[in-house]
């Protein structure tokens, strides 16, 4: 309602003013030599996820959706999914499709749909809104498997491959489509 709002400190805030980074020299390195110690490029570069149009054009060509799974806002990531009143709130898995998208595909906002790709599947229901962006889907949160009608989730879809820098989970590096369930 406000906009941004000042953090009223004590005296002057600005926390690295005298370095203190968690660097080696203390200092903010655009050039990091634990990096290139580490066999990453020691300079930051663009890297362009595993599976997208330009890195993967033939996948992309199957599959030419990109999914995200960002948290469900009556959820804490799927902490509390299982909870009466939080389900209440959520309804029921849904999935954010741009009405260009959506239209290609012969979905109207309300139909069921199965959102695949060779690795699983899930089913939700289509919101068709411009709150997604043209060529990504949005599917709220991670869903309890035993809460949803086929027993799948986001994590049915995504990779098991893990990120270059700290060998996490892949979850926003994913390429589905959505088909409306007849």
């Amino acid at each position: 309602e406000k906009g941004w709002q000042r953090l009223n400190v004590p005296g002057r805030f600005a926390p690295f003013a005298q370095g203190n980074f968690g660097t080696p020299s203390g200092k903010c390195e655009f050039y990091s030599e634990t990096a290139k110690g580490m066999g990453m490029d020691p300079l930051p570069t663009y890297i362009p996820p595993r599976e997208s149009v330009q890195s993967n054009p033939e996948l992309a060509k199957k599959y030419p959706l990109a999914i995200i799974s960002p948290p469900n806002r009556h959820f804490l990531n799927s902490s509390f999914a299982n909870l009466p009143f939080a389900i209440a709130e959520a309804g029921e898995p849904s999935l954010e499709i741009h009405p260009g998208d959506a239209a290609a595909r012969g979905i109207a906002n309300g139909d069921a749909v199965r959102v695949f790709n060779d690795r699983g599947s899930l089913t939700a229901r289509a919101r068709v809104s411009d709150k997604a962006r043209e060529g990504v889907v949005v599917a709220l949160s991670v869903w309890w498997r035993k809460l949803t009608a086929d027993r799948r989730n986001a994590n049915d879809l995504t990779s098991q491959a893990l990120t270059d820098i700290g060998r996490g989970a892949t979850f926003y590096d994913c390429l589905v489509d959505v088909a409306r369930i007849r």
